[in-house]
């Protein structure tokens, strides 16, 4: 056992002493030694009751013959961060947490691991690190949050940054904005609809590295402390059988199946981001192309809020994320259904038992939202190295728009003039050096976007940015625009009045104007000076890469 290293032989007396002072006890050194990874805090509704989790996983190890050794990771609530300079930590996180999770496994030689995350880039985060250290890994989220109610309608955090708009704009009072936001969010949990931290859960589920019901049993139903059990029983026995490991699992065609999925739900845009990030740590060499090739062939079988009134206990009643792969799996050259996963079985094994049980939230084939797929790669010449866009969450009128440009060079800038009425029906909103490097952070647009559709601006406004959106958001909102600004990006040479041309179907994105005026824009362009000057960002803005390619760190 990769224990062994720190409990056997004469050398390691000093080791065990330290063990010992632990609680462990002699006849423990016998056992595999099982990493308990959490990612509990207090301040994230997603994880505020990990710390119990982690103590009901602790209690199934022990029965199953193993040891726990539970740490911690650090993480962000996107929601909570959001619209101020603490966002621009979020994405940043994800690297900590890879650090931390390769850092703890490496030094203390645990045998196997059991990730216990729930939102946006934690998840990413640990399954980064549980590639660098590559022993065998479980995840097991902690489940979503159930809908809210409001006079029989469903609630979700989304409802309340549109309820900010609608007051600004006069749709709603003082007093039914307090009914909202006290009604969106009724307990534990990621964030109830399609948003990133959700997304990625279910992606776990289609790359191999979770067990059916990962992505979509909720928080507080029963059912979930099951899906608990079995995960971490299941981490001893692939701590005994010394795998399958993680680069086994997460291979180029477990990444296609996984945005497979992810075309097939229309999960959020960040997904994007973060399996390029972890295709990058597995050593797999993927690209938005890619993407792009998937996304032609996969249907939008299934919507989620934001992009419908459906949330993740719909899907969950529906069969889960199996059924959606399910709904797929006839469609030639998509799916590879002998990819292998943490649960013993292939893709295909999981699917054979899986059943589709509502047929208006997970469509069929032929009744598909769209014949392609919930996500589109764009590229132009405003967008040489791509750009993204939640097409699932695109209204039909909006596929394809040409605007004029009104520009601002930060997201503070942009939620100002939307909430001072600056943005005209006809706009293209504009936010730029809002980039992984320029933010630095690349700050979710969740703010923004929420004003332009609480002001009832959906169908006559788009966004462009060089930052990235909250899973959460919906509306022609195009994100990840590389290169960025802060990198001699197009986006950094727009102007107000530019006429910019949005073409979804087609996969474009410009602006039309010839070379020859950009070349003269791009002469009298100062240079780009780093906002961050101190402290952990500041190192982040000098390391990090474009979306184009995860915002990994060289």
């Amino acid at each position: 056992m990769n224990s062994d290293m720190i409990k056997e032989g004469f050398e390691r007396a000093p080791h065990r002493s330290l063990l010992y002072a632990t609680g462990v006890k002699k006849d423990d050194l016998r056992k595999p030694f099982i990493g308990v990874c959490n990612s509990f805090v207090e301040i994230i509704p997603g994880h505020v009751h990990l710390n119990k989790v982690a103590e009901f996983i602790k209690q199934e190890i022990r029965a199953a013959g193993g040891v726990p050794f539970e740490f911690n990771t650090i993480g962000i609530c996107d929601g909570i961060a959001m619209g101020h300079g603490g966002m621009k930590y979020s994405l940043p996180s994800r690297d900590l947490i890879a650090d931390c999770v390769e850092s703890m496994v490496r030094a203390h030689c645990f045998d196997a691991l059991i990730c216990i995350p729930n939102c946006d880039k934690i998840v990413p985060g640990m399954v980064m690190g549980a590639l660098r250290a590559n022993i065998p890994t479980i995840f097991s989220s902690g489940g979503p949050m159930r809908a809210g109610k409001l006079d029989g309608k469903p609630m979700d955090l989304i409802s309340v940054f549109e309820g900010v708009a609608e007051f600004n704009n006069g749709k709603i009072d003082a007093a039914q904005l307090e009914r909202v936001e006290e009604s969106s969010c009724p307990g534990c949990g990621s964030c109830s609809g399609m948003f990133t931290a959700n997304s990625m859960n279910c992606l776990c589920e289609a790359i191999g590295l979770a067990l059916p019901g990962n992505g979509s049993i909720l928080a507080d139903d029963p059912a979930r402390r099951e899906l608990w059990k079995t995960a971490a029983r299941r981490a001893v026995e692939m701590a005994r059988a010394q795998g399958p490991l993680p680069r086994e699992l997460v291979t180029l065609a477990s990444i296609d199946n996984a945005f497979a999925l992810d075309m097939a739900m229309g999960g959020s845009s960040n997904t994007v981001l973060h399996t390029l990030a972890i295709a990058h740590e597995a050593g797999v060499a993927y690209d938005l192309d890619r993407i792009n090739a998937i996304s032609r062939k996969c249907p939008n079988v299934c919507k989620v809020a934001p992009s419908c009134s459906y949330h993740m206990e719909d899907v969950d009643a529906a069969g889960g994320i199996s059924a959606i792969l399910k709904r797929i799996a006839g469609i030639p050259g998509l799916l590879d259904l002998s990819c292998k996963t943490v649960s013993g079985l292939t893709i295909g094994e999981i699917v054979a038992k899986a059943e589709v049980k509502n047929d208006a939230v997970i469509r069929t084939v032929e009744n598909a939202y769209s014949k392609d797929g919930g996500l589109t790669i764009l590229h132009g010449n405003l967008a040489e190295q791509g750009a993204v866009v939640k097409k699932a969450g695109v209204a039909p009128s909006m596929l394809k728009f040409e605007g004029k440009a009104i520009c601002f060079d930060s997201q503070e800038e942009a939620c100002e003039g939307i909430l001072a009425g600056k943005v005209k029906p006809g706009h293209v909103v504009v936010i730029r050096y809002e980039g992984p490097k320029g933010g630095p952070g690349m700050q979710e647009m969740l703010a923004p976007t929420s004003y332009i559709m609480g002001a009832g601006l959906g169908e006559s406004v788009a966004l462009i940015t060089d930052g990235r959106f909250s899973g959460g958001t919906r509306g022609a909102c195009i994100g990840h625009v590389s290169p960025e600004a802060a990198e001699g990006g197009v986006i950094g040479l727009l102007q107000d009045g530019d006429t910019l041309v949005i073409d979804i179907p087609g996969r474009t994105l410009d602006v039309k104007l010839d070379e020859a005026t950009l070349g003269k824009r791009r002469a009298a362009q100062k240079p780009w000076t780093p906002r961050a000057t101190s402290g952990w960002l500041r190192r982040y803005s000098h390391l990090v890469g474009n979306a184009s390619s995860g915002a990994t760190l060289q």
